[in-house]
């Protein structure tokens, strides 16, 4: 049973893969047994992979690509064929917000909500999906192969609730508020994925999104965390590694038969 949980032998394409998350992801891909591409925008030589990844510079290869540059894409993944061949997995996992700690500018009212920093975040966390996808995604339909895996948030089920940032306007003395172009690009990435799901179904190329919840950092306020784990029915945030396994599950056979599916691990918090 466990051979269905295999990725071994697979090629996977992890955007953001030297972030946060992006590095767990990666990681444990290439640990599992697959070649892991990661389409970064800042240029990584071979001596930084071996020291950020020990013991898996043979397994994972950093090609330099922003998510929102088509031609870039197009050049990451041709040479990544040459190098490795198609890729059989895809995580779209690049993303920016705007952090509870940010800046009062970042977190403005609605009303008074700056654009650019709308037009920043749905261009990296939804453009950025729909241009990596049909880069990556078009070569896995030819070879009628492929996982495309969409990093989604609870933000995109739910709207965020301002009351876990009223501690900002309290101590800071300046209103704060979750900003609305982080929920509106995970939102969009659930029906993105539902007509990628369907639109390459018949090419073999299955798309799924997980919505995750909040990942223990050491950047977020005391006073946000509190407030968050409040509504949290496991009272904790998810650790670093804990989304691994939906991923590593996503990508392999294991869910041969899933498409088009959201994949919600926030710990309950969605569930009140």
């Amino acid at each position: 049973m466990s051979n269905v949980f295999s990725v071994e032998g697979k090629t996977a394409v992890v955007t953001g893969g030297l972030g946060q998350l992006g590095t767990q992801f990666s990681k444990s891909l290439a640990e599992a047994g697959a070649r892991v591409a990661i389409y970064s925008r800042r240029p990584f030589s071979q001596e930084q992979i071996e020291e950020k990844f020990p013991g898996l510079g043979d397994r994972i290869r950093v090609y330099e690509a922003s998510v929102t540059d088509k031609g870039q894409l197009q050049a990451a993944t041709a040479q990544l064929m040459s190098d490795w061949g198609a890729p059989q997995i895809l995580v779209n996992n690049a993303g920016i917000d705007s952090k509870p700690d940010g800046s009062a500018e970042q977190n403005a009212p609605f009303e008074d909500y700056p654009q650019k920093y709308w037009d920043e975040i749905i261009d990296t966390n939804l453009t950025g999906v729909m241009l990596t996808s049909q880069v990556v995604g078009t070569e896995m339909a030819k070879a009628q192969a492929g996982s495309i895996i969409n990093i989604g948030s609870i933000y995109g089920l739910v709207s965020p609730n301002q009351a876990l940032y009223a501690y900002r306007e309290e101590r800071d003395g300046v209103p704060f508020i979750k900003a609305v172009s982080y929920a509106a690009s995970k939102s969009a990435l659930i029906n993105l994925t539902r007509y990628l799901a369907t639109y390459w179904a018949p090419k073999k190329v299955r798309t799924n999104l997980i919505s995750f919840g909040g990942v223990k950092t050491a950047s977020f306020d005391k006073e946000f965390i509190d407030a968050f784990l409040e509504r949290v029915p496991m009272a904790r945030q998810a650790e670093l590694d804990e989304y691994n396994g939906v991923v590593q599950f996503l990508a392999s056979d294991a869910s041969s038969y899933m498409t088009g599916s959201n994949v919600v691990v926030d710990g309950g918090f969605t569930a009140w």
